[in-house]
């Protein structure tokens, strides 16, 4: 008898149902989105617990993301800090904010979690500039073209010992030798970095193979 051979989508909801089964704040966060017309490019839940073992990993209290969309990612990322812990979110579209808003306020997050609205460089440079107190944690889910400079403020932004994290890192587009797409470059330079330790962790998705790519800060002399 042939054993059918198991497609990405039963890998992902064998890892989601074990591990990541959402509870109903997570899928009425989904259904809200979907109501919106967001486009439904949000971690998945496998993705979303990934984020949050790693958070836990660190003991992350400050956790800064750069692209909030609805707040899917935001709301996983938040359940890992502590009492206190703080998660500022920049999204440059102000419709996506207020979806997102209401989606961490029927969370109980809405003290946890700041959005910023506005162009994700400008904040990050403003930040900077005002002495923001360094995160534990950077994930970044954002336009692909704009990663490599993100990566850069991140660096700045993240402390010794922080995770500089990336999604959508590991898609077909990577394995083209003639093609350099913004994901690419941004695995090339966080490679090349003297100051990260870096890899990519392939992540299942129902539709597909995609990756995260997981790079550590250290200490400089």
């Amino acid at each position: 008898m042939n054993t059918p051979q198991p497609t990405f989508e039963n890998y992902d909801a064998y890892i989601g149902g074990l591990f990541a089964p959402e509870d109903a704040l997570l899928q009425g966060t989904r259904a809200e989105m979907q109501a919106a017309g967001l486009r439904p490019i949000n971690v998945s839940p496998t993705g979303g617990r990934l984020l949050q073992v790693l958070a836990l990993m660190i003991g992350a209290q400050r956790i800064l993301e750069i692209g909030t969309l609805g707040g899917y990612s935001a709301i996983w990322l938040a359940r890992a800090l502590p009492p206190g812990g703080k998660l500022i979110s920049l999204e440059i579209d102000e419709r996506h904010a207020g979806v997102a808003r209401r989606n961490l306020a029927a969370a109980g997050l809405a003290g946890t979690v700041e959005v910023r609205v506005g162009p994700a460089l400008a904040t990050l440079a403003a930040m900077q500039q005002q002495g923001e107190t360094p995160f534990d944690l950077v994930f970044i889910d954002a336009d692909k073209d704009g990663y490599v400079a993100y990566l850069e403020n991140a660096v700045a932004l993240v402390r010794d010992g922080g995770l500089i994290l990336a999604d959508n890192t590991l898609r077909p587009e990577m394995l083209d030798s003639t093609g350099e797409g913004g994901a690419k470059r941004y695995n090339a330079a966080v490679a090349a970095h003297p100051g990260l330790v870096s890899t990519v962790v392939p992540v299942l998705r129902s539709e597909g193979l995609d990756g995260l790519t997981i790079s550590i800060k250290q200490a400089q002399p």
